[in-house]
């Protein structure tokens, strides 16, 4: 079966030589340590070999949403720090000890919850505290964290490493929500850092900047910095066009031609008809893999290195492209969904960018949504 999985023609390819790149990018841009975010498959380009090659690339933290997720890395030997994100709730926290994951504590209840859990099994619990600056979503409100922070940075069953918030609306250069995030967040510290000297504690790494920060806010940056799809080289932004981009290439083949005559149309619901006799191709990949059903007679790809379109509504598992009366292709031609084809001037490309505009979502969800029925393929120079 695993033979029969490797030759299926649709596939993603990724380049761990631009993911290491971008990793030094980003490190040399902040001048801090830096904990890479793979959660959601590593922004789909696969958890365990992306997380592996951040690890010998020599990323300092791993940051992922769920404690499966964790575990995963745990046992296919990642041993760098791992934190994961998202909430916790009771029966959680047994796992998280057992396999050395840092655990996300944003409240007291959630703190005692973990030291309960911690001081059963004789062992202290590597905790970050999460602040809330205006997320709103988890972490102790801002202008309510003062208790909050007294009782985590004195606990006896948990040992705090990391103070954290998440900025909102940092992807958006002038945004004035970030500055506001970074003064709420800049007087926790504050509190935290005046805890910590009358306990004789070490205050914990503070870390705010997600990829947007990254990118445009320096003063975000402080002690540690979170980038997840700057990674990956796929944020619409000048800067990140500075690193090699990482867009997974997605391929897959013609499996099939037609003639389609002028007045027939294609796919369910009959939405496109044909305005002349015209060539259609047929390609196996369709949104039972993830790619968008949005792009229904929107989306393109490239066919022998022109931009051909999407024609008919995109089926689960296959849809068609109209190569026009004079075009050609030929069972197993290979197609680019995203990436580029030809060479030199050229040279075509799609990008996720171009995507996601076409499907009327962001490349977060674009890239997140290529889902395990694609296989991958790594590559190295």
């Amino acid at each position: 079966m695993s033979d029969l999985t490797n030759q299926r023609p649709t596939r993603i390819r990724v380049d761990l030589d631009a993911l290491a790149h971008n990793l030094t990018a980003i490190r040399a841009r902040t001048g801090t340590a830096v904990m890479g975010i793979v959660k959601a498959n590593a922004y789909g380009h696969g958890l365990i070999p992306v997380a592996k090659h951040l690890e010998a690339c020599g990323v300092e933290r791993l940051g992922v949403a769920f404690v499966e997720e964790g575990i995963a890395l745990r046992r296919a030997g990642v041993r760098v720090p791992i934190l994961v994100m998202g909430g916790i709730y009771g029966k959680q926290v047994e796992a998280f000890l057992e396999h050395d994951l840092e655990i996300t504590v944003s409240s007291i209840d959630k703190l005692r919850l973990v030291e309960a859990a911690a001081d059963a099994k004789g062992q202290r619990a590597r905790v970050h505290l999460k602040i809330d600056t205006g997320m709103n979503r988890i972490g102790v409100h801002h202008a309510r964290c003062g208790a909050f922070l007294e009782a985590a940075l004195t606990s006896s069953g948990c040992e705090p490493v990391g103070l954290y918030s998440h900025l909102a609306c940092a992807d958006d250069p002038g945004h004035p929500l970030t500055a506001l995030q970074l003064e709420r967040f800049m007087a926790a510290c504050a509190q935290a850092e005046k805890i910590c000297a009358a306990a004789g504690v070490s205050m914990p790494i503070r870390h705010l900047a997600n990829s947007g920060g990254v990118l445009h806010h320096p003063a975000t940056w402080l002690d540690l910095v979170r980038p997840g799809i700057a990674l990956f080289g796929a944020l619409p932004d000048p800067v990140a066009r500075d690193t090699v981009g990482l867009n997974p290439v997605l391929l897959t083949r013609v499996v099939y031609f037609k003639v389609v005559q002028r007045g027939e149309t294609v796919s369910y619901g009959a939405t496109w008809t044909a305005e002349r006799d015209t060539r259609v191709v047929t390609l196996p990949i369709g949104y039972g893999d993830g790619f968008p059903r949005a792009l229904s007679s929107k989306g393109e790809v490239l066919v022998r290195g022109e931009r051909k379109r999407i024609v008919g509504r995109i089926c689960m598992d296959q849809f068609m492209v109209d190569l026009g009366p004079g075009g050609t292709a030929y069972n197993e031609d290979e197609v680019v969904l995203i990436g580029a084809q030809g060479s030199g001037s050229g040279e075509q490309r799609i990008s996720v960018e171009d995507v996601a505009q076409a499907a009327g979502t962001i490349p977060y969800e674009i890239l997140t949504g290529l889902n395990e029925r694609i296989p991958k393929e790594y590559v190295v120079s």
